[in-house]
């Protein structure tokens, strides 16, 4: 058997403390429940992490600003939180839950708008309905140091503000997506196929959600979307097939990948037996056909009635090897599939 001194133990303990005080203290969520700082009024600057908000109201969220000394106000407010990104693991992903938000809004981290609901005026459409889940891509993130979320919201009767729900940065379930292409795109209503002449005719929406919920109430006809995206040097030089997923699709779609056509779905029949809104989109990317630096994807969605667009998940790029295992055999591709 073999002797281990006593000072030899206490200079590991004192080794193993020492180690453990410089490993992150990294933590599965951040609660946002509790006071946030608020300011009736609408101006842009607002959105900006720089911005001087130590004058600011302090309120509670969520509840009714009605309930927070605000009563009888309708119109605009905003809010705004700070957050340490050194709690959170840079090869994790996450989203922000932010519950139940009357009527609709637009969310910022640092500066960068990540999410929204609903419609803002001059063509209002409320999302009070809507639970609020928004996809944060890691390059909005700060893992150094502060962030700060801001909150733009607009109210039109009744109760206002962040209403009801948990608050917080939680971690994204494990999609197997090499390029998770979730979250905000560019989106553009067209007769047939035309494209917008100039880039400022696009407006934002986020994938995948029906357009219903995104203030294109009643549109039924053609719309593309746009998401321009980046690819690591390690998914370049995979020598495995790369599949496009695009979930489901309400009614029929063509996906073009850096202007190629790579896929499309049209079962060749209309209003009421159509199934293509029911159909998994899985398109093979061609090899080559993704460059280091800046890819564009478009699709072009026409839908016949009811819901519009890209409507359910997951979408992004994979192996389709990932896709045999998770789709094909039925395996959960995500851990609320289980």
């Amino acid at each position: 058997m073999t002797w281990i001194k006593p000072t030899d133990c206490l200079k590991n303990c004192f080794f193993l403390f020492l180690l453990l005080l410089q490993t992150p203290a990294f933590t599965q969520s951040i609660g946002l429940n509790g006071t946030w700082k608020f300011h009736i009024g609408d101006r842009a600057a607002w959105a900006n992490p720089q911005f001087d908000d130590s004058e600011w109201e302090i309120i509670m969220a969520p509840s009714p600003w009605e309930d927070e000394g605000f009563n009888g106000y309708d119109g605009f407010a905003w809010y705004r939180k700070k957050f340490d990104g050194k709690r959170l693991d840079k090869n994790e992903s996450y989203y922000l839950h932010l519950g139940y938000i009357d009527d609709c809004d637009e969310v910022y981290l640092n500066g960068n708008l990540v999410g929204f609901s609903g419609s803002m005026p001059p063509k209002f459409k409320t999302a009070y309905n809507n639970e609020r889940k928004y996809n944060l891509s890691n390059d909005v993130i700060n893992f150094d140091g502060q962030n700060v979320i801001a909150i733009r919201v607009f109210d039109v009767t009744l109760g206002g503000g962040i209403i009801e729900g948990k608050l917080g940065i939680f971690p994204a379930p494990k999609s197997r997506l090499l390029v998770d292409l979730q979250g905000l795109w560019q989106f553009y209503r067209t007769w047939e196929d035309e494209k917008p002449g100039d880039e400022s005719d696009w407006k934002n929406i986020l994938v995948p959600s029906p357009w219903e919920h995104q203030g294109y109430s009643k549109y039924d006809g053609n719309a593309w979307y746009k998401r321009v995206f980046s690819v690591s040097d390690a998914l370049l030089a995979k020598e495995q097939d790369l599949v496009l997923l695009l979930g489901k699709i309400d009614d029929f779609d063509r996906a073009f990948l850096n202007g190629r056509e790579i896929g499309k779905t049209n079962d060749g029949k209309r209003y009421g037996s159509s199934q293509s809104f029911a159909t998994f989109r899985v398109y093979t990317v061609p090899a080559g056909l993704l460059k280091k630096g800046s890819n564009t994807l478009e699709v072009l969605v026409e839908d016949m009635g009811n819901v519009g667009g890209i409507y359910e998940g997951p979408v992004g790029i994979t192996t389709r090897d990932s896709y045999e295992r998770y789709f094909k055999k039925k395996e959960p591709f995500f851990w609320w599939d289980e």
